[in-house]
């Protein structure tokens, strides 16, 4: 490793002790954009990366309420407001119990490049909670969201930092914390996206992270002079993702064979379709967190505890959290005949599994592949700003033409001298380019 870019990752460390994921994103970005870096000395001399790596500002804070017994419960509330160089903070916000400072400020980070790459006016921002709703009544559900709204209100705002959903996070949520930011605010404004159709939510949002998936798996395919038609794909989860991802692959022609949940996963070798895909609503309403019920009722294997990733399949599109699919998940996967992996999910591959796809197949990393949620979330925000209403049509072609410049960044950025695209250093340095631009126009802040 060159020496300075051992000396800056050490210095990132010391600062950040215990932080795994965070790590793991920065030095993912940072290798490869280092040579790109080390050739523009304005961006060394602006101390660029150095600023870029430290969130502009992070709040914590103690979120109590009561439960339907009675009872005193008590959470830990997260805003990382990352990098607001090229617009007001934007990111999801994450309700689970695994939710921690590490993690958000990984997502934080990678939404920075991901909000970037869009082209749309966002910065990068995440949040969230270690609370997690499931097994928890909708009455529990709104006061928990009220408590955890009572003190956010005070750091976000339309043009400020505008929080969307993710894990945990669905209409409910939203509405709930909606509701508490107008009341305490005395005001209707846009602050958050992925909001219901009655209250300026936009068409598409839903599935927009698993249509955008497929439309950059889409161009990926046509460098190879491919289509979707006929292709196999695994995917993993059964939320929003992966049913954005099932429902416009298949319309594309393909033919997708697992979804999966913590408790395992389902093979569908006949593929889903039509009622099926409709089906995986029907799981994640339930808030039982399984796929189980969808083997049991259409009569396909169930692989408890177990991932997707054994089967043979063309195109492997993690959908559900980071790190899901490790080293020796890429190999069986490659040894077994796929030949495009993209991450659906925020960072879904290890490091190990990324330089390994990378290196062998087709790799579409999670800041290019799964940016069409926050790219809707963005249009969204327009047409509360404007007061409009764009068709489903309308953001859907918005939503395509928007991948589709992200894959040309990355392809304009990743080509290497073989002629191979390096989509994680395309995405890295694409990304890159546009918030470093904006920082030093901007000063030392």
């Amino acid at each position: 490793m060159d020496t300075k870019l051992k000396a800056f990752m050490d210095n990132v460390r010391m600062k950040n002790p215990g932080e795994d994921e965070f790590l793991q994103a920065v030095q993912e970005v940072v290798e490869t954009i280092w040579d790109f870096y080390m050739q523009n000395p304005q961006y060394q001399k602006a101390k660029i990366l150095d600023r870029m790596v430290e969130p502009e500002r992070v709040i914590m804070f103690r979120v109590p309420w009561v439960d339907d017994k009675g009872d005193i419960q008590v959470n830990r509330g997260f805003r990382i407001e990352f990098n607001s160089a090229i617009g007001p903070y934007k990111g999801g916000l994450r309700f689970h119990s695994s939710v921690n400072l590490s993690g958000l400020k990984f997502l934080g980070f990678e939404q920075t490049f991901k909000n970037s790459l869009t082209s749309l006016p966002m910065g990068g921002g995440k949040g969230g909670s270690d609370f997690n709703t499931r097994g928890k009544s909708d009455m529990e559900i709104m006061r928990f969201c009220q408590s955890f709204m009572s003190e956010l209100y005070r750091h976000i705002g339309p043009n400020t930092d505008v929080p969307a959903g993710d894990i945990g996070v669905g209409g409910r949520e939203i509405g709930y914390m909606f509701g508490m930011y107008k009341k305490l605010r005395n005001e209707f404004t846009g602050v958050f996206t992925g909001k219901g159709r009655e209250y300026g939510g936009s068409l598409v949002r839903p599935e927009a992270t698993g249509f955008g998936a497929i439309y950059f798996v889409r161009e990926m395919l046509a460098l190879r002079n491919e289509s979707m038609a006929g292709k196999t794909i695994a995917l993993s989860g059964f939320g929003n993702v992966a049913w954005g991802a099932a429902l416009k692959a298949t319309e594309l022609g393909a033919k997708v064979v697992t979804i999966s949940g913590p408790d395992g996963y389902i093979y569908d070798p006949e593929g889903l379709s039509g009622d099926k895909i409709l089906y995986m609503l029907e799981l994640r309403a339930s808030n039982m967190d399984v796929v189980q019920p969808y083997a049991e009722k259409y009569g396909v294997p169930f692989f408890a505890g177990q991932r997707p990733w054994q089967q043979k399949v063309d195109i492997a599109i993690p959908c559900a959290i980071q790190n899901e699919l490790n080293e020796a998940d890429a190999r069986t996967l490659i040894a077994n005949g796929c030949y495009l992996i993209a991450e659906a999910s925020n960072m879904g591959c290890t490091a190990e599994a990324a330089n390994l796809a990378t290196k062998n197949i087709l790799f579409g990393p999670g800041k290019a592949v799964n940016a069409g949620g926050v790219a809707v979330s963005g249009l969204e925000m327009s047409q509360n700003s404007m007061r409009i209403d764009w068709t489903r049509e309308e953001i859907d072609a918005k939503l395509n033409q928007i991948m589709v410049n992200i894959h040309n960044t990355c392809v304009k950025f990743g080509q290497e001298p073989n002629g191979k695209i390096n989509y994680i250093k395309g995405a890295n340095i694409g990304g890159f380019v546009k918030v470093a631009e904006a920082m030093m126009a901007q000063g030392v802040v």
